[in-house]
């Protein structure tokens, strides 16, 4: 019998321009069956008739065994699959604390505003069909919460939804106007917390810790401090991840018993073109976006539901100009319910576009990552992935999106030129049988551990136990030196006028966000980070808007914005980038006889330096160059050196030496995802010939100040990740290095030199005296 995933993957793959050969793998897991619980015996009787009268008759064991937990003041970890119900584990101790005390108050978080809408409608609705809880004014209070909506949030509702940042921006900075809700807070939900990973998280970690040591300040002398409850996706270590998030002990339930249906996962790869020749004549894969652009089509015409995923805004945007544009071929009745839907979009288009995909209105969207986490969409047939997500965790998260309510479902993950792409569809196990990744988080990293301290010394003097507790000993005694705290009778206090917490970006952005801005109307499109700006929004980029494209006049970073105008000049823009790095300490280094492995600081610089300008097809027009700010980061990286009589000894000699280590650095940084909860947009790269000491050598670093934990991942599992990026450059079909394997769209040297056959070499070699030094 053929199943629904399959019928709707026939119907994906049938106006394919690409081979069968594309589709490389394809996989039926089967349904999950259901295990059922009884509901606690602690629960109160109306909390569970609004749950009955909610259509949910019984709980699942995963829900009934973490709400037990919660209940009984055991910070928990919840990590099950998505749409496993996870909101009712948090939902039932919560509003069965409500019910019983007045005085109880919740918080919950959430990494991004529309997972924190979708849960408060939810909320709404739960807690007006309970008569003790009709106070309990479930209140958002982020970004885009109205001053008088934040009043109200403070001094009357007794469940907030909010994000890590306005409690780091708001409630802590302020906490005083805070003490009565602080004082009756009894459960703190941290939900998508895989998501708090790299500087992102560390941040997170210290923020929690700062809220539950101001609750600890005003929680009655008798009463425990809040529970908190993590929800998670499926991930490796979970509670030890969450246990780093707070600094103390969290109990983890992984046993999910809520029921899936049936889904059919296939794996594809794009052909290599023949009408077409990349950088240096590399041949060009057919793009992940373009393949499926065409696919939501064919899927949305069929009548399924499709959810596509793009990796970046701008691709977001043109998956979803390239549906359209094949739907008006097919059929054009439905042009209108394909749209895009990504971060930076203004709050009410967000919105809009929320409550389209919900009511049914629209049957196709492409989207980043802002619509993984946790928006309730039901009825979901297909979800296409174009390119991976970066994390096996996210991988899942997104293709759990299909098939919700048991019905069976397509997923559909096509390859973009990218090694970690070609690496897993040419080994599925890798994917599909593999345990998630490990979160990797550093609240050590003084960099982020820093600043955090000033913070709470000013929301409250610091004790020395706390300081030792966070490992922050050394960075307060520098803080000390520096004059922004002054410590006497074991405590550390602010300098005078001291107001750290708008300077903070807890999300690891430097220097804030770039406001996009239409130069003729002055109406504000979207944002951009600081970081990102030189290369997302320098002068003459293309910028895509609700697919309308803008040409970008002017960026000025005092300012923070960005003008641009509305025009379509037919062509792409892709900045490059020049870096330069150095070694700034010992740091951790082992020797296997000619190849020196190494974990160390470095100082790296870089600068954009222009950006091609590509028609449509891919075609390089041309390359204009630029006069931007050069920009220095201190950091960690993995390196190694080898030795040239070992190279030229694996047949490489030092014409070929350059060449050879570029290409293993460029399919390094794509493979590290593999071993490291990061994106390839997380760090970065730089080979050269003769190193620091005199030594080829290859470094990759994290692109944060202080480090992220993604490089020593790297350097604790280099056999893994490095043997996976000698099989990725083997397993891609080009001749000479392309896209997939070796070249990098970020290169500053334009991909040249590049050794594919050189780079494996390397990676072999290294690899060799590694097993041999018996590591």
């Amino acid at each position: 019998m053929v199943s629904f995933g399959s019928e709707l993957l026939n119907a994906a793959v049938a106006g394919a321009e690409s081979s069968p050969a594309a589709l490389l793998h394809v996989a039926e897991l089967p349904a999950r069956q259901a295990s059922g619980a009884d509901w606690p015996a602690w629960a109160d009787s109306d909390v569970l008739r609004a749950f009955h009268d909610h259509g949910i008759d019984a709980p699942w064991s995963h829900q009934v065994q973490a709400a037990e937990l919660a209940h009984a003041g055991r910070h928990v970890v919840i990590s099950t699959g998505t749409a496993s119900g996870k909101s009712l584990a948090f939902q039932l101790p919560i509003m069965d604390a409500l019910a019983r005390d007045p005085r109880a108050r919740a918080l919950y978080l959430s990494p991004t505003k529309a997972l924190g809408h979708d849960q408060i409608r939810t909320a709404h609705s739960l807690t007006t069909a309970v008569a003790a809880l009709a106070d309990v004014a479930p209140t958002s209070y982020d970004g885009d919460t109205p001053l008088e909506v934040r009043k109200f949030a403070r001094e009357r509702s007794r469940w907030l939804f909010s994000n890590p940042d306005m409690i780091h921006l708001s409630l802590l900075r302020n906490h005083a106007r805070w003490a009565v809700y602080l004082r009756g807070l009894r459960y703190i939900v941290v939900d998508e917390c895989h998501y708090y990973r790299g500087i992102f998280g560390s941040n997170v970690a210290m923020v929690l810790r700062r809220l539950l040591r101001l609750c600890q300040r005003y929680a009655p002398a008798s009463g425990p401090g809040p529970t908190v409850i993590f929800a998670s996706a499926t991930t490796a270590a979970p509670g030890e991840t969450a246990a780093e998030l707070i600094g103390q002990a969290v109990t983890a339930v992984t046993e999910d018993g809520s029921p899936h249906g049936a889904r059919t996962v296939a794996l594809w790869e794009p052909e290599l073109r023949t009408d077409l020749t990349g950088e240096n004549g590399a041949p060009v894969r057919r793009s992940a976006g373009a393949e499926t652009a065409r696919m939501m089509a064919d899927l949305v015409a069929e009548g399924a539901r499709t959810l596509t995923f793009v990796r970046s805004r701008r691709g977001a945007e043109l998956t979803a100009l390239g549906a359209r544009a094949r739907l008006e071929d097919i059929a054009p009745h439905l042009l209108d319910t394909v749209a895009s839907y990504r971060a930076g979009y203004l709050a009410e288009e967000r919105r809009e576009l929320e409550r389209a995909l919900a009511d049914g209105e629209l049957r196709g969207l492409a989207t980043t990552n802002a619509l993984e986490l946790g928006i309730d969409i039901a009825g979901l047939d297909a979800v296409l992935l174009a390119g991976f997500p970066g994390t096996v965790a996210s991988f899942w998260q997104q293709a759990g999106r299909s098939g919700r309510r048991g019905q069976g479902a397509l997923v559909v993950l096509v390859a973009r030129d990218d090694p970690l792409d070609t690496y897993l569809v040419h080994h599925p196990e890798a994917l599909l049988d593999k345990p998630v990744e490990r979160v990797v988080i550093d609240p050590t990293n003084p960099y982020v551990v820093g600043p955090q301290l000033l913070c709470a010394a000013t929301e409250m003097p610091l004790e020395d136990e706390e300081v030792r507790r966070w490992e922050a000993e050394p960075v307060a005694a520098e803080l000390v030196d520096d004059g922004l705290l002054r410590r006497r009778g074991g405590k550390y206090f602010p300098a005078a006028g001291l107001d750290p917490h708008s300077a903070v970006d807890i999300r690891g952005s430097a220097g804030g966000s770039i406001a996009i801005v239409e130069a003729g109307t002055g109406r504000m499109l979207g944002s951009a980070d600081a970081g990102q700006a030189p290369a997302a929004v320098h002068p003459g980029a293309v910028y895509l808007h609700q697919g309308e494209s803008y040409l970008v006049d002017s960026l000025s970073f005092s300012d923070g914005v960005a003008f641009v105008h509305a025009e379509d000049p037919g062509y792409t823009t892709f900045a490059r980038e020049v870096t330069d790095i150095a070694v700034t300490g010992t740091g951790e280094r082992v020797h296997y006889g000619p190849v020196t492995l190494g974990l160390v600081p470095v100082s790296v610089t870089h600068r954009v330096i222009g950006y091609l300008r590509r028609r449509l097809s891919g075609e390089v027009i041309d390359f204009v160059e630029l006069d931007m700010p050069e920009h220095s980061l201190q950091t960690t990286a993995v390196m190694y050196t080898i030795t040239p009589e070992a190279l030229a000894h694996s047949g490489i000699e030092q014409l070929r030496t350059p060449g050879s280590l570029h290409a293993a650095e460029h399919a390094a940084i794509g493979l590290l995802p593999l071993v490291a909860s990061c994106d390839r947009g997380d760090i970065g790269g730089v080979s050269t010939a003769v190193g620091a000491d005199g030594l080829p050598t290859v470094f990759v670093y994290d692109g944060h100040p202080g480090g992220a934990g993604f490089a020593e991942r790297g350097y604790r599992l280099v056999s893994t990740w490095l043997g996976a990026t000698a099989a990725a450059i083997e397993a891609c079909e080009c001749p000479q290095g392309c896209p997939s394997c070796v070249q990098s769209p970020k290169c500053g040297n334009g991909n040249d030199p590049l050794d594919k056959p050189g780079a494996v070499a390397v990676l072999k070699l290294v690899l060799a005296q590694v097993a041999a030094g018996g590591a």
